[in-house]
């Protein structure tokens, strides 16, 4: 449309949140307690598993 969207864009800086967060901590006692769960996966793996996923979602999005 050959439109800059700079012109028509309202950026209002008070609904921005922090793209990162400095610490990220989960306690699964609750659940644990709640639920009777217990993890099945070991972190390594899951990490494994993490990294894994965004190799095939970036390999798809490279495909197009």
């Amino acid at each position: 449309m050959g439109l800059d969207y700079r012109r028509y864009l309202v950026v209002d800086e008070k609904l921005f949140r922090p793209a990162e967060v400095n610490i990220l901590m989960g306690d699964p006692q609750k659940a644990r307690l709640a639920l009777n769960w217990k993890h099945e996966v070991r972190f390594e793996e899951l990490v494994h598993e993490m990294v894994e996923g965004d190799l095939r979602w970036y390999a798809r999005e490279a495909a197009y």
